[in-house]
């Protein structure tokens, strides 16, 4: 069950024109979301924030914008069904969405942290401001740590500094105030990666936005990485060419950036 085009479609198949330039190359952009108490007007759902970057890449490309009456609709008629949304966009104004649900274990995986691996330069994402459908990179980099037993990768740069994971933005503790990658190095502004900035400013929290470097992850005390799915989940290992980094899952700096996720 999907949404396309102002239709709900009861079918695990999507027809496309075979020279459809999102099929051909990636032409699209999308954001995912998670739905908080079945609203989309829920402030955790950011509704339209996710619409504002939509729209963002949309005119930074020169794509015509959907009829957001039809993205709303099929919106809340997925959400019934799902708590997760992902939506889609064309060139050509088409919208397509699909609802999934929240990742199996996503409970333990926020209380316990996660295993993570370091991914070679080479997979670090095209066009990293933009959410668009030419994810490749970004699937390849997650997929070539797995044989690590690895749960997420990190992408870093040429000169190992690293940039943000293959799904979502990094998050460091140390000397008392929360450090993440800045934009300028090539990363994604990520939804919750704001909502969490915009948060903890406002609680006059400091937030230090630098460079990671080599020197740097090694003085972090506990690291994250944050979407707007699963939150903030803890990453306790991080495997890499030179041997493995540890870091505190449950340091008690997560309670702060846990309790900006309660209704």
């Amino acid at each position: 069950m999907y949404w396309y085009c102002g239709k709900l479609i009861e079918s695990q198949t999507l027809e496309l024109d075979i020279n459809d330039p999102g099929l051909l190359y990636g032409a699209t952009v999308f954001t995912t979301l998670r739905v908080y108490d079945n609203s989309l007007d829920h402030s955790l759902t950011n509704w339209e924030a996710h619409c504002s970057r939509l729209r963002l890449s949309l005119h930074s490309f020169g794509w015509k914008e959907p009829d957001w009456n039809f993205v709303r609709q099929g919106a809340e008629i997925l959400l019934k069904d799902f708590p997760v949304l992902r939506i889609t966009i064309f060139p050509d104004g088409r919208e397509w969405i699909i609802g999934r649900l929240l990742p199996p274990e996503l409970t333990e995986k926020q209380n316990n942290g996660i295993l993570s691996a370091l991914a070679e330069p080479e997979f670090a994402r095209s066009l990293p401001k933009h959410k668009t459908g030419n994810y490749l990179s970004a699937w390849l980099a997650k997929n070539s740590v797995q044989s690590l037993q690895a749960e997420e990768a990190i992408l870093t740069d040429a000169l190992g500094n690293w940039l943000e994971t293959s799904t979502g933005n990094l998050w460091g503790w140390c000397d008392g105030c929360w450090w993440t990658p800045p934009l300028e190095v090539g990363i994604l502004s990520g939804i919750e990666r704001s909502h969490i900035i915009t948060q903890l400013k406002n609680r006059q929290i400091t937030v230090q936005q630098t460079p990671w470097t080599p020197e740097l992850v090694k003085k972090l005390e506990a690291i994250a990485y944050t979407n707007s799915v699963v939150e903030i989940i803890p990453i306790h290992t991080v495997q890499q060419s030179t041997g493995s980094l540890q870091y505190n899952p449950h340091h008690k700096c997560f309670l702060e950036l846990k309790g900006l996720f309660v209704s």
